[in-house]
């Protein structure tokens, strides 16, 4: 299953908030698709990521925007 999330427009703490809770329900093979915009989210989801274990891909888009696809 492929979960998208478009937090361009949310101020950290909600991206890292609404990740948290998308990465309880993927399962092994799953895909997440986050874009966000906001720097403390930025500098923050990939620590988070890290220190949960999970493999991603981080990307700029366009504006300052970043895009993380996370693997389960």
């Amino acid at each position: 299953m492929i979960f998208e999330y478009d937090a361009s427009d949310e101020k950290c703490p909600l991206p890292l908030v609404n990740l948290r809770l998308r990465l309880q329900k993927m399962q092994m093979g799953d895909l997440c698709i986050l874009t966000i915009a906001d720097k403390g989210s930025i500098k923050d989801i990939p620590k988070l990521l890290y220190k949960l274990g999970y493999s991603y891909n981080q990307s700029l888009i366009d504006n300052g925007r970043v895009k993380i696809t996370i693997s389960s």
